[in-house]
This record gives structure tokens, C-alpha cells and sequence, in this order.
């Protein structure tokens, strides 16, 4: 019962504004993060058909009287989830009204003009960006192959339809269900199943074979890609899971230095990568902005990875309805937040030794996204922007010049949550002295312009002087000879 009484309490506080749900979920002490923060996406997907359910059953009407959220995330376990998974009086309660609770889902599903459930929430306004996000599934290249997962799945009766060729065809596979997988076409060692795929209680997932990520989190580590042997900086590593993916790429080789300054996630991070094989890495429950960038300790970091903080805007769109605020607090917190990204960001290209730093945010905020890269390459004009990943069809808002480098995702353009990155890599010595010569050249050239429009000015001044002089002289001697003409 603790599950849903935990989620239950979540709910309430998403209610009240007081945090968002990754947040709040690893702010609850409960062990199994994953299970509970899948139940809580899930009935927050849901939400507005358990509503009507509820609602139209008549089951908050008991003597036994059920406080709405815990009787939402126990309908939406006993109508769409796996069953109830507790005891207890609750159970009972629920189990008492489950036939009047079947029978009103029949209805609705009647009443909507609809026969499966995804189309009963999305005719309910319960996926309104798009189509179902399906099931992403790293394999942990530290722990077996993609090879061995292949053969694994097709053992227990998956179809592998192969490669995908483009996002369409994802979004096509994402409206099927059944046993059947494609991999990605963008993210190597990523595969793709149906939405409903359920893969908790997998062997390969509880013994670290497979991550559950999402594509678009994927990016951040992909496109840093550190060669093997790297020392790297998880700058804001919390939960972990771009940790492994940065360990993996490595190959356990190096070092990862992961920093987080929330106690309680960076332990559940250290349970994530010691479950996921990873032992290059070394943790550190502190602020990145103190981390010194002359501490012999981090010479040799050429990597670092900055995902820090963000509103959480890219999240699924029941979530993000519940979490964000509206009108000047949201204004007054995106400015906070993005103040605080350009630190984490200046602070990590300010490492001597750093050839490559990836920002990424789950915004969609341009506030939070463009304008906080815009202002990063003002301020440190000896990195550039990385045009990465030409094929991916989203690029970064038309705010600054190169701003196309930048990559958005989205779940109606890429399939995934709301995401951002951008790739800074340090200038080399012969682009620091091109650059500089351009600028030089610049600077002579509005000089010169300059001197130019100076030199005309005076030239046109000089001519109406000596016109004015010219016409002055003629006045007098008009005048003088109309003195002499009249004695």
C-alpha cells in the first residue's frame, strides 16, 4: 500500500505547486523510484478519464470514504495498469466497486466512440501533443551486446522488424502493440517497443542489462562522445542514467567525475550505476559552481556534460498541466532558472583543459534553451557551436546567427519528450588567429569607412563654407554698387 499512498501524497503536492514530479518523487524516500514515478506518469496520463470513472461510479460516496488521489492511482492500477498491488482495506474497497468501475469504462469508451484505451485518452484530451511516446530501452553495452538482446527478445517471442528507416515509421510502430521491436535510427544501442511494454520485472532490466531512457535523453552523451579513456564531467548527474550512457561510450575507462548536490538522488544514483556495471566513476555530493577549475585533480577533463536544472516544460503534457505556473511566477522562475544555466555553463568552459561541453535542458523554453546558448557565445568567444547531427529533423529556434546547430525535440516532430541540446567545442589556435584577423580586418574596415565619411563630411563642409563666402562677397559688392549708383 505504500506505493499508492506515496503517489497519492505526490499527487496532492503537484496540486499545490510545491515541485515537479521527478523532483518530488526522489524527495520521497520511496525505494523503488522507477515503479513509483511510472505509476505517477501514467495516472497523470490517465487523469481525465479515471476522473469520469470515478465520478460517474458513484465510489467516493462509500461509508469508507476514498481521498481522490489515492482512489485515482489504485483505479488506474486495477482498470490499465497490472492490478492492485497491495492489501488492506483500500483493496477492498476498490475490489467491492470493480465491476461498476468496468462496466462505466465500457460507457465512456461507448459515449467517446472509441474501443482501446489510447484512444479513449487522447478523445479526452490526454495526449495532446501527439501521438503515444513509445517505449525506449538502452542496451548497456558494459554489461552485454546488441546482439545477445536480440537474440534474448526473439527467445521470448519478439518479432525484430529491423532498423527503422525514419520517424514516421516509429510513429507508426508506436500506435501497434504486441511482441514485436525496431531500433532506432538515430541513437546506436537503442531500441524501440510498443508504449505499453512493461519492463520492470525483466531480467535483463533488474540485472542492468537494459536502461529505461528516453531517445531525446539520450543525446546529451551521444554527442559529447568522449573517445575511450576520456576524464569527464557529469556536472549535474542526478539520476544517473547520462552517467552510465558517458561510461559506456568510455567504456569504463578514465575517469567520470559526477556531481550532485541533492544527497538523496546522488544515492539512488550510485544504486543506478552500480546495477548498470559502471566503475569509472567518482561521485561527489557537491555544487558544481564550487568545483574549481584549477584543481590539479580535473586537468585532464576534456569533457563535460552541464543538464542542469530546467523548468521541466518538455515533460509529458498531463505533468507539465499539473507542474507549471502561469503569469509572472513562471516568468520569475524561467528567469532564476536560466540565470543559474548560465553559470553552470561558463563555470564548465572555464576548465583549461575542456575541448567540449553539451548543454542540455527537458525545456521548451527559448528562454531556458536559445537564449541561454546566445549569451554563452558572447561571453566566451573562444568556443563555437557544433553543427551536430545533420539528419535530426528539429534544429534550435532562428533567434541568433548558427542557432541551427542547435538540436529541439518534441514528441510531435521526433517521437520523444521535450528536449534541447547544443555542443560547444574550444576553438583551435589557427581559428583563435583567424578569428582574430577577421576582427582586426573589421575594425580596419569601419576605420576606414569611418575616415572615409569623416574626409567627406569635412569636404562638404569646406564647399559650403567657400559657397557661403562666395555668396557673401556678392551681396557686398551688390550692395556697393547700388551705394555708387545712387551718390
Amino acid at each position: 500500500m505504500a506505493l499508492y499512498q506515496t503517489a497519492a501524497g505526490i499527487l496532492d503536492r503537484l496540486q499545490q505547486k510545491e515541485g515537479a514530479v521527478k523532483t518530488l518523487v526522489y524527495d520521497s524516500g520511496y525505494k523503488n523510484v522507477r515503479q513509483l514515478y511510472a505509476l505517477l506518469c501514467e495516472t497523470l496520463r490517465y487523469s481525465t478519464v479515471i476522473e469520469e470513472i470515478i465520478k460517474s461510479s458513484e465510489l467516493l460516496r462509500g461509508p469508507k470514504k476514498l481521498p481522490m488521489n489515492l482512489a485515482k492511482v489504485l483505479v488506474y492500477d486495477l482498470l490499465f495498469g497490472k492490478g492492485l498491488q497491495c492489501g488492506g482495506r483500500w483493496k477492498s474497497t476498490i475490489l467491492a466497486h470493480r465491476a461498476r468501475l468496468q462496466a462505466e469504462l465500457a460507457k465512456l469508451k461507448v459515449k467517446k466512440k472509441v474501443s482501446n484505451n489510447q484512444d479513449l485518452v487522447t478523445s479526452m484530451g490526454g495526449s495532446l501533443d501527439g501521438p503515444a511516446l513509445p517505449r525506449y530501452v538502452r542496451v548497456n553495452t558494459l554489461k552485454t551486446s546488441m546482439d545477445d538482446v536480440l537474440t534474448y527478445f526473439k527467445r521470448q517471442g519478439y518479432t525484430y522488424l529491423g532498423k527503422a528507416r525514419s520517424i514516421k515509421e516509429l510513429i507508426d510502430f508506436g500506435q501497434k502493440s504486441g511482441k514485436s521491436f525496431l531500433q532506432d535510427l538515430h541513437i546506436p544501442n537503442l531500441l524501440v517497443f510498443p508504449p505499453s511494454t512493461d519492463f520492470h520485472k525483466d531480467s535483463l532490466y533488474t540485472a542492468g542489462h537494459l536502461i529505461l531512457q528516453d531517445k531525446a535523453s539520450c543525446l546529451p552523451a551521444l554527442l559529447l562522445d568522449p573517445p575511450v579513456g576520456s576524464c569527464v564531467i557529469d556536472a549535474c548527474a542526478a539520476p544517473g542514467n547520462k552517467t552510465s550512457h558517458l561510461a559506456a561510450i568510455v567504456q569504463n575507462k578514465g575517469k567520470i567525475f559526477a556531481f550532485d548536490l541533492d544527497t538523496k538522488r546522488l544515492a539512488t544514483m550510485s544504486t543506478l550505476l552500480l546495477r548498470a556495471g559502471v566503475t569509472c566513476q567518482e561521485l561527489a555530493n557537491q555544487d558544481f559552481l564550487t568545483v574549481s577549475p584549477c584543481d590539479p585533480k580535473y586537468q585532464k577533463v576534456s569533457h563535460i556534460l552541464v543538464d542542469p536544472s530546467c523548468s521541466g516544460s518538455g515533460m509529458p503534457d498531463r505533468m507539465r498541466v499539473l507542474t507549471d505556473e502561469s503569469g509572472s511566477d513562471q516568468d520569475e522562475r524561467l528567469q532564476a532558472l536560466s540565470a543559474f544555466q548560465r553559470r553552470a555553463v561558463s563555470h564548465a568552459l572555464r576548465f583549461p583543459s575542456v575541448q567540449y561541453v553539451v548543454y542540455s535542458t527537458c525545456s521548451i523554453h527559448q528562454q531556458e534553451d536559445e537564449d541561454v546558448v546566445k549569451d554563452i557565445l558572447e561571453q566566451h568567444p573562444d568556443f563555437r557551436l557544433v553543427n551536430v547531427l545533420p539528419m535530426w529533423p528539429a534544429r534550435g529556434l532562428n533567434t541568433f546567427p548558427g542557432s541551427e546547430c542547435c538540436l529541439r525535440a518534441s514528441l510531435s516532430e521526433t517521437l520523444t519528450n521535450g528536449f534541447f541540446v547544443a555542443l560547444f567545442q574550444r576553438r583551435s589556435p589557427e581559428e583563435k588567429s583567424t578569428s582574430e584577423e577577421q576582427k582586426t580586418a573589421s575594425l580596419h574596415q569601419v576605420n576606414e569607412e569611418l575616415e572615409v565619411d569623416s574626409s567627406q563630411v569635412q569636404s562638404k563642409r569646406k564647399y559650403e563654407s567657400i559657397s557661403q563666402n562666395s555668396v557673401s562677397c556678392t551681396k557686398r559688392k551688390r550692395k556697393k554698387k547700388r551705394k555708387t549708383d545712387k551718390d
